[in-house]
């Protein structure tokens, strides 16, 4: 790889690494393994870097690879028998008062929880589509299915995190999802 691509791709990892970790996290629900799939996704990308650098598609190629990391990640067998059971520790919100922290912790504890317990795939289409903000159609791409998969996959997924929710005490009918697009 020459010096301006190996310096590309290094200002590319750097600007990227939080928010890919963000949507590892969101995939996974554990920190430790979100680093572990971004580095992956990071390998993987570094490899094609000469190919895929050249186009537009350098977000959605990486998007797509930590996405399939987690898919192949789950699909081990060794993941399955695990029981995860610890505490994932919250980075403090400097920018609020208590009460609001507080809430926000609480909340974004309660939906990581729920989201555990939502199937790989959906939980996949649901971080893509909604915390990810994807279309339809990329988030079909990435998942290599069918767009009416996508929104199957997407309305059982919710269905299963308002059930989760609802196990976990928060009450029924008040998670709002909405799109923008």
């Amino acid at each position: 790889m020459r010096a301006e691509d190996e310096a590309r791709f290094r200002e590319f990892a750097q600007r990227q690494a939080a928010p890919l970790r963000r949507a590892a996290y969101l995939l996974c629900g554990e920190w430790h393994l979100a680093d572990d799939l971004v580095q992956t996704a990071f390998v993987k990308l570094y490899q094609a870097w000469t190919r895929v650098s050249r186009r537009d598609t350098v977000h959605a190629y990486v998007r797509k690879v930590l996405t399939r990391c987690w898919l192949d990640e789950v699909r081990r067998p060794w993941r399955r028998s695990e029981n995860r059971v610890d505490a994932v520790p919250d980075v403090p919100d400097q920018g609020s008062d208590p009460a609001e922290r507080g809430q926000r912790r609480w909340e974004r504890d309660l939906v990581r929880r729920a989201l555990a317990e939502v199937p790989p795939r959906q939980r996949a289409a649901i971080v893509l589509r909604y915390f990810e903000d994807l279309s339809v159609a990329e988030t079909a791409t990435v998942l290599r299915c069918s767009q009416g998969t996508v929104k199957s996959q997407t309305a059982r997924g919710l269905s299963a995190l308002r059930a989760a929710l609802v196990r976990l005490g928060y009450g029924a009918g008040e998670l709002v999802v909405e799109r923008t697009r």
